[in-house]
């Protein structure tokens, strides 16, 4: 005959079925993760005012210093990637962390357009391992009907420290002058370099905070992992759904690294606001696009919940994103009311991302094991889209101004959005045999 369970071993015992949540944990640490990039690398753009005031560095070679961040951030994606497929996240997380945090320091030690341009190529270097590696970082832990949420909030993270940034930049300006908000971030992420080390391991059987039944929810969905082996890269590469998906977000890096670069100076030399007021207002948009990352990934797996397969849960919200984008820049540029032109590029800002949880959903979907690698194609080839805007922009607006800037801005979410239609989320890019019985 059973003995009946008192209150206190029926509560143990419920307790110990309950999934634990540290892929939860692991999750927002990663949004912290994304967050602290931003901060890091939103930076300059509010101190490009001040900066240009003390060398006295022209529009084109402001742009040349923006690029050579963006160019060694497109050349190092893959190397990137690469490291936290082969060394696994907590490693090489860790040392990339590390590593652009020494180089954020390192930019208020500058002296000329030439040693700004090396120290901002050099923190590129370290920043370019965060995305795929973080991606890599989620394919163990996080359960395929909530990576559109995961990667909305990951990303929504890193509008957060876009949005917020500025604002902090300009009161340390105003106070220390624009070299002390490069060391106050910097330390930030030393910070959290040592708190990710300590807490993350590469898989949740490796993590003592994992419960019984918290692995077998990620195991039962996601397998146990396979042994860290080499990048089947001529199979990847020879996949021509892996650069569609790359060439739209070519599109997409283009458009979001203006707000993240030229727009402070955009406000202050089309809009002319002073330093205080730009920051605010650079914010705003940005502050929206927080609101499209954490809708655009929610709604994406809603549609999953609700049967509408992956193929269609990501490409209806991605496409809806960018034309909507599409139809409001121009309007906003066009604009002369300051606050209409304001909530219109906020709208914008909204639509645009609603589609990056998406895409970093999708390479979630289809890259598997080898999530890091292909999320680091995708993004290389985006921030070649991202170099080009911070280079180029200088020579357009000196050219024919500022709305011939966001005019091209909104040919390419048009683009962006008829790539979609070929982008299939449910099509695994590399399939390795069928499970050993």
């Amino acid at each position: 005959m059973n003995t009946p369970l008192t209150a206190d071993e029926t509560l143990a015992t419920e307790s110990a079925q309950r999934p634990t949540r540290t892929r939860h944990v692991v999750l927002w640490m990663t949004v912290l993760a994304y967050l602290i990039t931003y901060m890091d690398r939103v930076v300059i753009s509010t101190a490009a005012p001040s900066i240009q005031e003390e060398f006295g560095f022209s529009l084109v070679t402001m742009g040349w210093i923006f690029a050579s961040f963006q160019i060694a951030y497109a050349l190092f994606q893959i190397p990137g990637g690469w490291l936290g497929d082969r060394f696994g996240p907590r490693r090489a997380l860790t040392g990339v962390v590390l590593w652009w945090s020494m180089f954020t320091a390192a930019t208020a030690l500058t002296w000329s357009a030439g040693s700004m341009m090396v120290s901002r190529f050099l923190f590129g270097m370290g920043e370019a391992g965060a995305f795929p590696i973080a991606t890599r970082s989620l394919s163990r832990w996080t359960l395929p009907g909530e990576r559109g949420w995961a990667q909305g909030l990951t990303h929504a993270g890193a509008r957060l420290g876009g949005a917020i940034t500025p604002v902090f930049v300009a009161l340390l300006i105003v106070s220390f002058g624009w070299r002390m908000p490069f060391v106050a971030f910097a330390l930030i992420g030393v910070a959290w370099a040592g708190l990710w080390f300590w807490f993350y391991r590469d898989t949740p059987r490796e993590h003592r905070s994992v419960n019984a039944a918290e692995l077998a929810l990620i195991e039962g969905e996601l397998g146990q992992g396979k042994p860290r082996s080499s990048v089947p890269w001529r199979k990847l590469l020879a996949q021509p759904q892996l650069w569609t998906l790359s060439a739209m977000y070519f599109c997409y890096a283009y458009c979001i690294n203006i707000f993240l670069t030229w727009f402070p100076k955009y406000l202050h030399d089309a809009r002319g606001y002073d330093l205080a007021m730009m920051g605010l207002f650079a914010s705003m948009p940005l502050m929206a696009g927080v609101v499209g990352d954490l809708a655009g990934g929610w709604s994406s797996d809603r549609l999953v919940k609700r049967g509408a397969g992956l193929k269609m849960a990501r490409r209806v919200v991605a496409i809806i994103g960018f034309l909507i984008a599409a139809a409001m820049i121009p309007l906003a540029a066009s604009i002369e009311a300051p606050i209409a032109s304001i909530l219109c590029f906020c709208v914008a800002l909204f639509g645009l991302e609603l589609t990056v949880g998406v895409s970093w959903a999708v390479t979630l979907d289809i890259g598997g094991e080898y999530a890091g690698s292909v999320s680091a194609v995708m993004n290389t080839l985006g921030n070649i889209g991202a170099a080009i805007a911070a280079a180029v922009t200088g020579y357009i607006v000196s050219a024919s101004g500022w709305f011939a800037a966001f005019a091209v801005l909104a040919v390419l979410c048009l683009i962006a959005a008829a790539l979609f239609l070929r982008i299939d989320a449910s099509r695994p890019l590399y399939v390795e045999g069928p499970p050993a019985p």
